[in-house]
């Protein structure tokens, strides 16, 4: 192997994920998408429509609505169940005089028309779809309970009939209200899938400052910028498009952009990109175009993209209740008409509406957002902010994870880990000293580690003057009138400076980036640097291997370094200097052969995250990266991936644990409620099939409270 292939360029900042010199005068940001008036569309619905995968229920109902609906209904549901028996059986509590009955029906049609709502609306898109689900099964056992419950009051407070009717007024109002209560606490714990697009379009400032042709500068709405626009950027404003600079130096924060955390110096000819910040210089940038090409359009096209592929997946406790729905309807309808046929209409009805009652799916409704609940309370103690818990639910069938490396497994801080001098006539600590003088007001991520290197010397401070970078390579000064220049290996090989790379292949083999000292055209030092691993980085790979999920390195950085950190590790599979997109392209690869989950950090990231079918962000990442994943490490520690990976599976446990005991009892409770054994006296009448359903809603609180990391 050559020794081009095996440097790192001086340039290269760190593991960007991102080539700086690519042209970003080719990726400007289409403006027509500027956050005002961003609206992200989730699955093809706008927030406010968003279609809740637990059963389809709108996101009519934002925080605010759904919470106040509850409140609603469970100050009208008390009442209701001090008035009324639960299925003909009277509680000690209850209170009944005349006119109840009247007072019960009146609260109950104002509860099934108010609180029933969204069930009723949802109903209609899933039978629309062809798929019933939850709030099929939710609309069909109110209903079944309002009418059968109108009749019972008619028929034994206005009619006298003998014997009397039971009403299910109490079942009605409490599966609203558990069914509401339920949905709350999903939604409570799933954060708005809309904010990392949001975020995104945020970082474009609305106004930018227009140089006309005479020299004045106006403001104007970004919209109405063109391509060879030449527009001011002053001190701490964000840049509003891509561009090159004409005029001016000055140090962009490009961290929301690239995930990297230092200030990049700029001056002409150097390029921009729309959403960093402006330091403290004035620049002025011409516009290199307009469209859908900018980097940050880009970007966000592949986070909408990846979020509407992924949203895709059904809720497993709607295909349970959809089961439950179908079934509840065949054997209703058997049953009818059998008892029909046998004993009449009148026989038959209270044994077809006692079917239809008790599929009602009150544990099932919980089943899932209480195990949701649990999770997300034990996951926020152990560092863990999920944010979508439907990726979790596919976590025992993840194959792979795929993970940057600088600021994910390292920690994305360069330390010198060696230097010395190559020309007789300087000593070793002078190659960090000069080096030092001429970095001095560079803020590259190399450049912190050479100055904290010569701190640590505490020696006299060299004085550099004319400092000035040099375009891809590194920078130079002078320092006593005699000119320095700190550069990459790249440098030395195009300008022909001979070096004797036998000094230096050992610290590239160890993973180092390479700087050298030249002076009069000959390399007189160097300087390697290199970046550490994160303590838990290599606890958690071996996790992952014990768990037969094959870890995937991506990185920008080079093939060198990237081996050498994979190898202490124990990464078998690694993809080196790739560019954003072409991460997302590898997740996009690897999930045609299994399940992948990602873990990232920065905004170039936020793509790769949100199509894996399982994104993970580091917390220490950016806005932008943390809202585009499904679960973020609060304390950026790779080893709470662990801790992740076994709740999630106990969460999984659990949830079908709990569809089991939310629906599972009707198996054998619908046919008996049928009269399937009624030949030999086994029947279950409405009594015992309250009993049957309030106990399988305990069995499931119990044991969503019993869910631990283990």
């Amino acid at each position: 192997m050559n020794h081009k292939e095996m440097h790192m360029d001086h340039s290269m900042h760190d593991d960007m994920n991102m080539d700086h010199g690519m042209n970003h005068g080719d990726m400007h940001m289409d403006h027509s998408m500027h956050h005002d008036g961003m609206n992200m569309d989730h699955c093809g619905m706008s927030h406010d429509g968003m279609n809740m995968n637990h059963g389809g229920m709108h996101h009519m109902h934002h925080m605010g609505n759904l919470k106040r609906k509850f409140w609603i209904s469970l100050i009208l549901t008390i009442p209701i169940i001090i008035m009324s028996p639960m299925m003909g059986m009277k509680m000690p509590f209850q209170l009944t005089f005349n006119g109840s009955d009247f007072l019960v029906l009146i609260l109950g049609t104002i509860l099934f028309l108010y609180g029933g709502y969204p069930f009723f609306t949802s109903c209609i898109g899933e039978m629309k779809n062809k798929k019933p689900g939850m709030m099929s099964l939710i609309t069909m056992g109110i209903s079944v309970a309002y009418v059968y419950s109108v009749y019972a009051v008619i028929a034994n407070d206005i009619l006298n009939v003998k014997p009397m009717v039971n009403d299910f007024f109490w079942e009605l109002s409490t599966l609203i209200v558990i069914m509401l209560l339920g949905h709350w606490i999903e939604m409570n714990s799933v954060m708005n899938a809309g904010s990392a697009l949001n975020k995104l379009a945020a970082l474009l400032p609305d106004n930018a400052h227009l140089i006309a042709e005479d020299g004045s500068v106006k403001e104007v709405n970004v919209h109405d910028l063109n391509e060879e626009d030449t527009i001011l950027i002053k001190s701490g404003e964000k840049v509003p498009a891509d561009g090159t600079i004409i005029d001016g130096k000055t140090a962009l924060n490009e961290s929301l952009i690239t995930g990297e955390s230092r200030d990049v110096q700029k001056s002409v000819n150097d390029n921009v990109i729309g959403g960093s910040i402006n330091g403290s210089g004035s620049i002025k940038v011409r516009i290199t175009g307009t469209g859908e090409s900018g980097y940050l359009s880009k970007v966000m096209n592949m986070v909408s993209e990846a979020q509407s592929s992924k949203s895709e997946s059904e809720d497993l406790a709607n295909k349970v209740a959809g089961y439950l729905f179908y079934a509840a309807l065949i054997v209703a309808v058997i049953a009818f008409v059998t008892w029909s046929l046998l004993h009449g209409v009148i026989y038959a009805i209270p044994i077809t509406v006692s079917v239809l009652i008790i599929a009602c799916p009150h544990a099932l409704g919980l089943a899932i957002p209480l195990i949701i609940s649990r999770m997300t309370s034990i996951s926020a103690t152990h560092g863990l902010l999920i944010r979508n818990k439907t990726s979790l639910e596919g976590i025992n069938k993840i194959k792979y994870a795929l993970m940057d490396k600088t600021g994910t497994l390292t920690q994305g801080d360069f330390k010198v880990n060696a230097y010395d001098s190559l020309d007789n006539n300087y000593e070793k600590q002078d190659i960090i000293k000069i080096a030092a003088a001429i970095e001095q007001s560079s803020s590259h991520p190399l450049a912190e580690g050479i100055i904290n290197a010569f701190a640590e010397l505490n020696s006299d401070e060299l004085k550099a003057n004319n400092i000035e970078e040099i375009s891809g390579s590194g920078i130079k000064g002078t320092i006593n009138d005699k000119e320095f220049m700190v550069v990459s290996s790249s440098y030395l090989d195009k300008n022909n400076i001979e070096y004797n790379s036998a000094d230096t292949d050992k610290y590239l083999q160890q993973g180092n980036s390479l700087s050298y000292l030249v002076s009069d055209g000959k390399a007189i030092g160097y300087i390697a640097e290199g970046d550490s691993i994160k303590p838990g980085a290599k606890e958690m790979i071996q996790f992952l291997n014990k768990q037969h999920i094959i870890p995937v390195m991506l990185t920008g950085d080079n093939q060198q370094a990237a081996n050498k950190i994979a190898d202490i590790l124990g990464i078998k599979e690694v993809n080196a200097q790739l560019v954003p997109e072409e991460k997302q392209q590898i997740v996009t690869k690897y999930q045609q052969n299994g399940k992948v989950m990602f873990i990232g950090d920065g905004v170039n990231d936020a793509p790769s995250l949100t199509k894996a079918d399982l994104g993970i962000a580091i917390g220490s990442g950016t806005d932008v990266a943390i809202d585009s994943a499904d679960v973020v490490l609060v304390n950026s520690d790779p080893a709470d991936v662990i801790n992740l990976i076994k709740l999630a599976k106990q969460s999984h446990t659990k949830m079908i644990q709990n569809l089991w005991w939310g629906a599972g009892y009707n198996i054998i409770a619908l046919p008996l409620a049928a009269g399937v054994l009624s030949s030999i006296g086994i029947i279950i009448g409405p009594m015992l099939g309250a009993v049957i359903m309030s106990l399988s809603t305990v069995i499931v609180a119990i044991n969503a409270m019993t869910l631990k990391i283990k």
